[in-house]
């Protein structure tokens, strides 16, 4: 009875194999489709050559496939974008979307840089590497409690010491930074000349010198001439 029941069980093994052939593995996913299920796994920008390396594809592949998915990302009505940034490429949620996303969260309390933080970090990042000292003298203010903020949030860090009397720390801006402010590389970091358009602090046009009258005229109007340098227009010469 026994034999009759194990001579009767179904074979489940693959076809492939109770025919002696070696068992296929399953096909390689688009390229396309890899590399976006690595992004959105990362949560922090990879690099193309880690993309490939996980992908076992080429780095031109894995380009050729962001391209594709950052036009797509692109598209109206998409939740998410492709971001190149420090030297990498993530997936994050598009800039109109980021109130609920922060409510999802719980950031919508998260503390935010005081004015004077940042004004520390945008010297910092334009001066690198620059000391507490430099940073002291270029603000006019002492910056110690602005440098720490800094670099509790990792948004700087210590490059070495300066070869002067008492060797200060020199600070730079880290990798995070370049996250944070959705930079690909520091050349990425607006020229002055362009904050100046941006903010409107372009040099205003000189007015036209104020009027004043020195000799009254024959028809009493008074004829008119710019004033004397140095001399304000409201001040009457003798």
């Amino acid at each position: 009875m026994t034999d009759d029941v194990r001579d009767e069980a179904p074979d489940t093994k693959p076809e492939a194999e109770r025919d002696g052939a070696e068992p296929q593995s399953p096909a390689a996913p688009p390229a396309l489709a890899v590399v976006e299920a690595l992004l959105y796994a990362s949560g922090k920008p990879a690099t193309v050559e880690h993309l490939a390396e996980a992908a076992e594809l080429e780095p031109a592949e894995v380009e050729a496939a962001l391209d594709v998915l950052e036009a797509a990302c692109a598209a109206e009505g998409r939740g998410v974008k492709l971001d190149r940034v420090a030297g990498g490429v993530r997936l994050v949620s598009r800039p109109e979307f980021d109130y609920p996303v922060r409510r999802l969260l719980g950031l919508e309390g998260k503390t935010k840089l005081s004015m004077a933080a940042l004004e520390t970090l945008a010297i910092v990042a334009y001066r690198q590497p620059v000391t507490a000292p430099e940073v002291m003298e270029l603000r006019g203010v002492i910056s110690a409690s602005s440098i720490r903020t800094l670099l509790d949030r990792k948004l700087i860090t210590t490059a070495g010491r300066k070869e002067v009397v008492g060797t200060p720390f020199l600070y730079k801006t880290t990798k995070e930074f370049l996250v944070h402010f959705g930079l690909n590389d520091l050349s990425a970091l607006p020229k002055p000349e362009e904050l100046e358009a941006i903010y409107g602090l372009e040099p205003a046009t000189p007015p036209e010198p104020a009027q004043v009258e020195l000799f009254p005229s024959d028809d009493g109007e008074g004829t008119t001439e710019p004033p004397a340098e140095g001399v304000p227009p409201s001040e009457e010469t003798n």
